[in-house]
């Protein structure tokens, strides 16, 4: 009898693939008691693991080739310094002198403490990094108990038939080892849409399903598991039937991913010949490729707080400007949009305390000192990155955008710092381009609600779906206890984002949406009778969302969205959602 698990679907696509199972949770963790004469031979053994634990990430860095995707390095950077934290390198080793436990159990106490603090950063990728944590601790673990840290992969070679991957988690170790093996899926009880294992899948062109509930207490070695990431769907002991239809879907997949790639030339157009930007969302210079590959019309997000992440200082001026010059050329005269520092207090960036130049501790809050505010509380820090990216102007057309904007006290603020890193600039005989456009994301109802203040000073904006969504729902997205209450299509939410593109595009200001329903084909067609022409979105999902923009009626589908706004009705949304893709 076909039995199936639902989790979140992080990366579309479909696999019909036997199992490959890694086990890799922690379970039956030693806990003992030690004597006095004990506590040196347990903090040798202690120090061994780090040790080993620290030579085997160096030795998987090294593998990483070229045509890796660049994640691979971010994420092995990050689990080195997670590794190097005395919270866990060095405090396990007071624990066993003091309350004279095993390293194991030391080792343990002090994850939880530095769980914890990740778990207090309301910014979803930052929270998801308590994965991270877990899946280096399970190393040193691993290594103290003198397992084999390495998991079983799947056989190499393109003749071999995929392998799915079912896991508790996947580690960034684990996913530079699966490189040149062939793999179908992924499969993870742990994670969100912002994972690892989902950024990595993305990347990947993988389907991939997480946060799916005992994974692994259902799913054996060698079962034959069918993956739908369209839907967050995972069979197990399909039936034959099921197994065909999934078959059939796949080669109809298949055949759709090679037709779109005829698509990249032409322009993203609706039937009556209205014309729709697609742009990309990037994190790294790196991803620039993909971009390009896709024909994406510009960078509509560069998120450049991951050129700050996983480092021990804060990038200088000329290292940003390199960093922004290397993605304004590569994409040859189309637009880059860079979006200022958007983090808050994190662990990540593990500054040395005696560094001069470190932030202060700042609060930990959503609704605390992050994105602008941060960046206007640390002026020193912004002015860099503004003095970056306006030397980086005179390569290519380039947009500054501000993220969550809450009040023009700030946005004024902002602006003023931008005149003043142009000052800096021509004090220093600088060539300053003088026309680079300033924008505002809209993340946040107060911003949504007074957006006519807004637009007396910004050039653009940008809706920031993600946590425009949180914000208005008051609902954690990664958190599995509330995540079902995470809707777009709730009618406060379709409200919001309805009329700050209808207030946008009266003020004739441009209006972009960069958050995943951007690039959710689902929603494609709402955003367009919405108004908008302006999308921005993962690479992977671009080619899809020109397809079904081309194959789109602009007048009819707006007619039906303005119903769609006007209700309240659940049900009536759904029925109106329906219709919107009956072609």
């Amino acid at each position: 009898m076909t039995l199936a698990l639902h989790g979140i679907a992080v990366s579309r696509g479909i696999a019909v693939s036997r199992a490959l199972v890694w086990d890799t949770a922690m379970r039956d963790i030693p806990r003992n008691r030690i004597e006095k004469k004990s506590v040196r031979f347990e903090k040798k053994r202690f120090d061994n693991a780090i040790k080993r634990v620290a030579e085997e990430l160096v030795e998987i860095r090294s593998q990483i080739t070229s045509d890796s995707p660049a994640e691979f390095d971010a994420f092995l950077n990050l689990h080195s310094l997670i590794l190097a934290d005395p919270i866990l390198s060095e405090e396990p080793k007071n624990l066993i002198q003091t309350k004279l436990i095993n390293a194991e159990w030391a080792l343990i106490e002090q994850m939880e403490v530095l769980l914890e603090q990740f778990s207090a950063i309301e910014d979803d990728y930052f929270r998801e990094r308590n994965g991270d944590v877990r899946q280096v601790v399970e190393r040193v673990l691993k290594s103290l108990r003198g397992h084999a840290t390495a998991l079983p992969l799947p056989p190499e070679g393109e003749n071999e038939d995929p392998w799915l991957i079912v896991a508790h988690d996947i580690s960034p170790a684990d996913m530079v080892q699966l490189k040149g093996r062939r793999v179908g899926a992924f499969v993870t009880e742990m994670g969100g849409a912002t994972s690892h294992t989902a950024i990595v899948a993305r990347s990947l062109g993988i389907p991939a399903v997480v946060g799916v509930p005992r994974a692994l207490e259902f799913v054996h070695n060698g079962d034959l598991v069918v993956v739908d990431g369209k839907v967050g769907a995972v069979f197990l002991d399909p039936a034959t039937m099921v197994v065909e239809e999934y078959q059939r879907k796949q080669a109809i997949l298949a055949l759709s991913r090679q037709r779109l790639k005829r698509l990249i030339t032409t322009e993203a157009r609706t039937q009556c010949g209205r014309r729709v930007e697609l742009l990309a969302n990037i994190e790294l210079p790196e991803d620039i490729k993909g971009v390009v590959d896709a024909g994406a019309d510009g960078v509509g997000l560069f998120r450049s707080e991951f050129l700050f992440m996983n480092r021990k200082e804060w990038p200088s001026e000329d290292e940003q400007y390199e960093a922004y010059r290397k993605v304004i050329k590569a994409m040859k005269g189309k637009p880059v949009t860079v979006r200022t520092l958007d983090l808050g207090a994190d662990k990540t960036l593990q500054f040395d305390g005696a560094n001069s130049s470190a932030p202060p501790v700042s609060s930990t809050s959503a609704l605390g000192l992050r994105s602008i505010r941060f960046s206007l509380a640390e002026p020193a820090i912004f002015l860099t990155q503004i003095r970056a990216l306006l030397r980086a102007a005179k390569h290519g057309p380039v947009k500054i955008l501000l993220p969550m904007i809450t009040n023009i006290r700030e946005t004024k603020q902002a602006l003023a710092y931008i005149d003043m890193a142009r000052e800096q600039l021509l004090e220093r005989r600088f060539q300053v381009t003088q026309a680079v456009p300033v924008g505002g994301m809209i993340e946040v109802p107060a911003a949504a609600l007074s957006l006519p203040h807004f637009l007396k000073y910004l050039d653009y904006v940008s809706i920031g779906t993600n946590d425009l969504i949180q914000y208005t729902l008051a609902v954690d997205r990664v958190d599995h206890q509330v995540a079902h209450l995470y809707d777009p299509l709730h009618p406060a939410v379709l409200r919001l984002v309805y009329e700050v593109i209808s207030s946008a595009d009266k003020a004739g200001v441009p209006v972009s949406v960069c958050g995943e329903m951007a690039g959710d084909i689902r929603l494609t067609r709402l955003l367009l009778g919405m108004g908008l022409t302006q999308y921005s979105m993962h690479p992977s999902q671009l080619l899809d969302v020109k397809e079904l923009l081309l194959k789109t009626d602009f007048e009819a589908t707006q007619k039906l969205v303005k119903k769609v706004t006007r209700t309240f009705d659940i049900d009536k949304i759904g029925a109106l959602m329906r219709q919107l893709h009956d072609d």
